[in-house]
Parts: structure tokens; C-alpha cells; sequence
């Protein structure tokens, strides 16, 4: 609920306070470096050590972080330089979070059940993903951006409580024993981007992540200049639209659940991907509250295809010793989608909104229709 709160929070805060949509962007953009340079750190220590504790850490770490905005924001002293260092720090510790609670998803079932548990994993998550922005809106409408960041660090602490009465599964052990002893970071990285790239199957699912991340999921870095100036609905529209995408999202993780590995993974990733592209076109060129309401869930639909699925494949075909680490490289990600979002944000900036998301939609769906030409193994994958 606080990460998806963020989503509209942080983008109305730096909207409200500089009125540019290129600054949607770099404030997006920042966070790609600590994903550049600390996400093999992070995989190689969720290898080598408690998975539990690192997700702890994190947690209560970004708790304290969403505090501390709140209370810049109440005292009257926010800066736009603050909202960017905000979020360098937060991104900090999603680095360390996220490739260790993956892992623990993976530790804690047996590997035939493991499509069945992300895809529950992202049913929960895509409730959250369907209440956070509509309540995010709400309370930026009730009582400011402050509000909603006081509700975000509460959330965080919840969670860093609930996840300290976990017991760890017996399955992280074997997690840990990809590195050997004596070996340092450094040998333990090379050794997971090794295994990721010799790895067919894992290598194709992070090219496609990748080029969704490049392409498509950054327009959401526009949807304050959609929701403010072209369909004119607000803070509380923009959590609508967001929520109508998670909902979509939420319909297709209960079905990537249900079904589980009687999935042709491969063809769901490569069109999911490529419909999400088409959709974005006409997003782009929706001028209708309603219709654009529609296309969102739509969008929400393809996402989970372009992450859930796609993390499926990576885990299903990992290790427990590299999980850890390939779940690193799926989150690396983040770093092409920070440099979308600039890159979007750019191309509003020059063409306008409406253009930059069309163009952008466009080529991630020429993207797809490469990979299913030039790799056609991937079209097998189970």
C-alpha cells in the first residue's frame, strides 16, 4: 500500500512544487543509481545471509524515510532538492528489499507450486496496488501530501512488525549456499550475471522486463500531466486511473495463480507486452475520463505479464543458491525504467505528453514482435 501510496504522492508532490513534467522524470531518474550500482550488492547478500533480516531493515528504514518527508512537508520546508534526495534514499532500500523478499516467496514452497505462489504474491500485492493510489488520492485531497506520507510511513512500520514474527522457510539455507566460502562479492556477482546469461530462458525473461521497463511502464511518470491538464481530474482521478491499472493487474495475477504452470509462458510474455504497447497509443490519444479508465485496466492486465510472469519464469528456472542474484538482475530493471522515465519525460517535455507516450508505447510493442522473430525458443517457454 505505501509503495503504490508513492506513486501518485511523490509525482503530485514535485508537480505541485515545480510545475514541470520533465522534473517527473528526473525525480524518477535518480533512483536508477543506487539500482545501478548496489542491486549485485544486494542479490549476493541475500544469498549469503538472513533474507528476513535484510527485508527488516529495509522496511524500517523506508518507514523512517516517508516520516521524514512528512515532516518537511507539515513544517512548511520542503524543497524540490528534498523530494529527490527522499527518493535516492528510498530506492536505496528497495534495492536490498526486493530481491530478498522475492527470494523468500521461492524459499518457502515447493518449486511445483511456485507459479501458484507468485501468483498469489501478486494478487496481494495488486489489491494493494488497487487501493493504495485511489486512497493516495483521496488524502492529497483531504490533507495534503503530508497526510499521505504520515499514512505511508505508518503502513511501513506494520509491516516491518508482522514481518519480524515470520519464521524464516528452511528452504532460504540452501539460498545461501550459492557463494562459497572464502569468495568475495565480486566473484559471487560475476558468478550470478554468469549463470543469468549462459541461462536461455532466464536471459530472455530479463530481456523482455527490460525493454517493458525502457519503453512502456515509464508513462505512468506522465500521469499527473494527464490527470492536472489533459482530462482534467485531479489528484483524486490520477489514484482513480491507478487504481483502475491495478485492478486489471489484480484480475491477471488471480489468473496466473489459478492456472499456474499450464501457462505457454512464453507467447503470454511476448504479447502481453506487445498489447500493453497498443494500449499506451491509445491512452495517448484518449481525451475521454472514462474511456482512458478502461485502457488503464487494460494496461493493469498486461503489466502483470511484464513482471509477475516474467519473475516466474526467472525464479522457476534459478537456483535457490543464485535466486537471490537473478532476482537482483530482474530488479535492475528499475534502472531502465528511471532512465525511461527521464527519457519520457523529455520527449513530454519536447512533443508533449500525449506524443512522448504513443511514440513510446509504439516502440515497445515493435520491441516484442523482434523477440518473437529473432529468439523463437521463447515462444516455448513453459
Amino acid at each position: 500500500m505505501g509503495t503504490w501510496m508513492d506513486q501518485v504522492t511523490r509525482g503530485w508532490l514535485i508537480y505541485e512544487l515545480t510545475d514541470s513534467a520533465l522534473q517527473l522524470g528526473l525525480v524518477r531518474g535518480v533512483q536508477a543509481i543506487p539500482f545501478l550500482l548496489l542491486s549485485p550488492v544486494a542479490g549476493s547478500a541475500a544469498d549469503r545471509y538472513s533474507r528476513k533480516t535484510q527485508v527488516i531493515v529495509a522496511q524500517f528504514v523506508n518507514a523512517l524515510v516517508y516520516m521524514a518527508t512528512a515532516l518537511l512537508i507539515f513544517s512548511g520546508a520542503i524543497r524540490p532538492w528534498h523530494v529527490y534526495v527522499t527518493a535516492f534514499l528510498m530506492a536505496i532500500v528497495q534495492v536490498f528489499q526486493q530481491p530478498a523478499r522475492a527470494a523468500m516467496v521461492s524459499d518457502a514452497v515447493p518449486a511445483g507450486n511456485l507459479t501458484n505462489a507468485i501468483g498469489l504474491n501478486a494478487v496481494v500485492f495488486n489489491v494493494a496496488r488497487s487501493l493504495g493510489p485511489a486512497l493516495a488520492g483521496l488524502l492529497i485531497a483531504m490533507s495534503g501530501t503530508g497526510g499521505t506520507y504520515t499514512v505511508q510511513a505508518v503502513f511501513f512500520f506494520l509491516a516491518t512488525a508482522w514481518t519480524l514474527q515470520l519464521s524464516s522457510a528452511p528452504q532460504a539455507a540452501a539460498g545461501k549456499g550459492g557463494s562459497q566460502k572464502g569468495e568475495s562479492f565480486g566473484q559471487s556477482i560475476l558468478e550470478g550475471w554468469r549463470f543469468s546469461w549462459n541461462n536461455e530462458i532466464v536471459r530472455t525473461g530479463l530481456l523482455v522486463v527490460m525493454f517493458a521497463n525502457f519503453f512502456i511502464v515509464p508513462f505512468t511518470t506522465l500521469l499527473p500531466v494527464f490527470a492536472r491538464d489533459i482530462l482534467r481530474v485531479g489528484a483524486t482521478g490520477q489514484g482513480l486511473m491507478l487504481t483502475a491499472m491495478g485492478i486489471g493487474a489484480l484480475c491477471s495475477s488471480v489468473f496466473i495463480a489459478s492456472v499456474g504452470d499450464r501457462l505457454p509462458r512464453g507467447i503470454i510474455m511476448l504479447g502481453g507486452v506487445a498489447i500493453y504497447g497498443v494500449a499506451l497509443v491509445c491512452f495517448a490519444a484518449s481525451s475521454w475520463f472514462q474511456l482512458s479508465l478502461v485502457l488503464m485496466g487494460i494496461t493493469g492486465l498486461c503489466h502483470v505479464h511484464s513482471h509477475a510472469l516474467v519473475q516466474t519464469v526467472i525464479q522457476a528456472y534459478s537456483p535457490s543458491a543464485f535466486r537471490g542474484r537473478t532476482m537482483a538482475l530482474f530488479h535492475m530493471s528499475q534502472v531502465v525504467m528511471t532512465v525511461g522515465s527521464m527519457l519520457v519525460g523529455g520527449l513530454s517535455s519536447a512533443l508533449g505528453a500525449p506524443w512522448a507516450i504513443a511514440l513510446t508505447g509504439a516502440a515497445g510493442t515493435l520491441t516484442m514482435v523482434s523477440l518473437y522473430m529473432l529468439l523463437p525458443r521463447a515462444r516455448h517457454i513453459r
